[in-house]
């Protein structure tokens, strides 16, 4: 892993005496912080996450500069946060089930209807209500969270519409294969296949499994709408990412350099959810033009909300449940 990052600082030549008698004038060295993600660069957590954070450091001019590995240059998502802990990674952008595998809490994050919309979502990282999730995450893991954004909502996919969970009776639906994913399939009543995303569209053309949830920028980018005939707009989860951080690396930048770093982070926590929102809604639109998808706006979110909660608080431990009632607090506190 260390042979595939960049050096942390580079040197800065001298400047000349102006005199014999003058002081030599020394340029500050420029502080490198790796920057790893699992995107593509046209996706929305890259174009407007990770570049925006690179260019908003090097705008502040603080002596400090992000260098970015997309694509999972630096390893999978278990591989790079293992990687963040360990100092060899400064920062990465990873999914809240994925940091789940090190810090059980963070789970709810992805859980089914925690969050109203992405405003919530962002909402609540910035607020009080999500510091005991952080400093729970980063006394067990060394990690700090220093943002989080929704990089669009995931929606349900089949050759029929999805209005109900009782829509999802008899449906082979594929589920990414992570405990936090099949709990909210289990939540909302469908009856979960766990298929690799890599395999996803074999397997739909092929009917083993017959429908799907996410993104409708993943749907594009995997031309799954090729296979499937109708699109229910359930927006039954966000798909999560969290920006962290090395914490030993944080404490080591000046106070100058952390400020400007958390303010591209924020920047950032707002400009991927519209990118991805305006990436969507004009997809949704040639959809419903063309009609290559059927496009079904009557979901009944109600319904959905209303079966999965009590499953998830019911299957969910204390601890999990504490953070599913701070995340609800902080909707009741939307500004009018």
């Amino acid at each position: 892993m260390d042979a595939r990052i960049r050096a942390l600082a580079t040197g800065v030549a001298a400047m000349a005496l102006v005199a014999a008698t003058a002081p030599a004038v020394v340029a500050q060295d420029t502080v490198e912080l790796t920057l790893a993600h699992s995107y593509q660069d046209s996706q929305p957590q890259a174009a407007c996450g990770a570049q925006v954070i690179a260019d908003d450091v090097a705008a502040a001019d603080v002596g400090l500069a992000i260098d970015i590995f997309g694509a999972s240059q630096l390893g999978g998502d278990a591989d790079r946060i293992a990687s963040v802990a360990a100092g060899d990674i400064d920062i990465d952008i990873q999914g809240a089930s994925a940091l789940s595998a090190l810090y059980a809490p963070m789970g709810v994050v992805d859980g089914a209807f925690v969050f109203d919309d992405w405003q919530h979502l962002k909402r609540f990282f910035q607020e009080e209500a999500s510091q005991p999730l952080k400093d729970g995450f980063l006394d067990a893991t060394g990690v700090r969270i220093l943002g989080a954004w929704a990089a669009g909502a995931r929606q349900f996919t089949a050759n029929k519409a999805i209005r109900t969970p009782e829509d999802l009776q008899g449906l082979r639906m594929r589920f990414p294969p992570s405990p936090q994913f099949l709990m909210n399939a289990a939540a909302m009543g469908a009856e979960p296949v766990e298929v690799a995303y890599e395999e996803l569209y074999l397997a739909l053309s092929q009917g083993t499994v017959d429908g799907q949830e996410n993104p409708v920028v993943n749907i594009v980018a995997s031309n799954l709408d090729e296979v499937q005939d109708v699109i229910s707009l359930s927006s039954h989860q966000l798909s999560s990412n969290l920006v962290v951080m090395n914490e030993e690396k944080w404490q080591s930048l000046s106070e100058e350099q952390q400020a400007a770093l958390q303010a591209a982070v924020d920047d950032a926590m707002e400009q991927v959810p519209v990118c991805d929102a305006e990436a969507t809604e004009a997809q949704l639109n040639e959809w419903r033009e063309t009609g290559d998808m059927e496009v079904v706006d009557d979901v009944d979110r109600v319904a959905f909300r209303e079966k999965a909660e009590p499953y998830l608080r019911e299957n969910w431990d204390a601890a999990q449940v504490e953070v599913l009632d701070a995340i609800r607090s902080t909707a009741e506190s939307e500004s009018e």
